[in-house]
């Protein structure tokens, strides 16, 4: 199957019900993104689809073919993404094993809402769990992203 990864094509040899997070993983080699529950309750695995917040975990990997799948790694090669340096500004991180998840989602809200309430954060980070609790630190570095980005034009995804 033909899948567009962070912008570059690849021809990838798998079982069409093989999950996207394997498929990232094992034979792209995309390690970013993390397996965590396998059951698309965690949200560890999220990568964006089209622009849009998926759980890889239990998405076959057919389904993205012809669509445009953003890993961790694709947000930006140096961290410069504005949730990347928000994350950094306001020591997110614990353990950090959730972060990519976290970061993925926080990303697609911004994009989606520029502007987002602590009731839009909850709503848009309920499927990420963070076994650290820095969920206070995530919804002010949601809210610090936004500002950075409103402050670069808008542009997060």
């Amino acid at each position: 199957m033909k899948l567009v990864v962070n912008g570059q094509p690849h021809e990838v040899d798998a079982p069409a019900d093989m999950p996207l997070l394997w498929v990232l993983r094992d034979i792209l080699g995309m390690t970013g993104t993390k397996f965590g529950c396998g059951l698309a309750q965690c949200g560890a695995c999220t990568v964006h689809l089209d622009g849009q917040a998926i759980r890889s975990c239990v998405m076959p990997a057919v389904a993205a073919a012809g669509k445009s799948v953003t890993t961790i790694e694709g947000l930006s090669s140096d961290g410069s993404h504005p949730v990347q340096r928000a994350w950094q500004e306001l020591d997110v991180v614990q353990c950090g094993y959730c972060q990519s998840g976290q970061i993925m989602s926080a990303a697609a809200l911004i994009a989606q809402k520029p502007s987002p309430s602590d009731a839009d954060i909850d709503a848009a980070m309920a499927g990420n769990l963070c076994r650290c609790g820095t969920y206070q630190r995530i919804r002010g570095a949601v809210h610090r992203a936004a500002e950075l980005a409103s402050k670069e034009g808008g542009h997060v995804a």
